[in-house]
């Protein structure tokens, strides 16, 4: 069984880009703390991804982070903190987070993490989506990245397992 965790970023752009679905292909159990669905329903988050809030999928669970915030991740949003708690807590498998200063503290941590960019690779490896179509959506949004990691993960993805 597949347990990830997911950080406020990589929700936000797969319901963007209409993959937020491949979660439920991929993994198991997707969980998110309390912090990440709050910074989901911001006022300036996209339509789209307030909209989805309304309706969350079955395969997504909200769990509260039982430990309080921890002081080696002090200079974090709420939802890194929370995520990389949870994960640590429910001993996840993986921790899905885009943020690179998360990233570097999740896996100082112990923790295995992929961003938006992986979770598209792989959804594209085993054909759970037109890696070209996602990631050229992916660009239209405010996603930030470089053309060369954009031009990887599409290689990337287009490779079948």
């Amino acid at each position: 069984m597949i347990v990830v965790v997911a950080d406020t970023s990589p929700l936000n752009y797969l319901v963007q880009i209409h993959c937020q679905d491949v979660l439920a292909a991929l993994y198991d159990r997707v969980l998110v703390p309390p912090a990440v669905m709050t910074e989901l329903d911001h006022p300036r988050t996209p339509p789209i991804v307030r909209a989805w809030l309304g309706h969350l999928p079955q395969w997504l669970e909200v769990r509260g982070v039982r430990s309080p915030p921890l002081a080696t991740l002090a200079g974090l949003d709420p939802g890194e903190q929370q995520a990389i708690q949870l994960a640590q807590e429910e001993h996840a498998d993986l921790l899905l987070m885009d943020e690179r200063r998360g990233v570097e503290l999740a896996r100082r941590q112990g923790l295995e993490v992929t961003g938006t960019l992986g979770v598209l690779m792989q959804a594209g490896r085993l054909a759970l989506v037109d890696i070209d179509a996602a990631l050229s959506d992916l660009q239209a949004t405010d996603f930030r990245s470089t053309p060369e990691l954009f031009e990887q993960a599409r290689a990337r993805g287009r490779a079948r397992e």
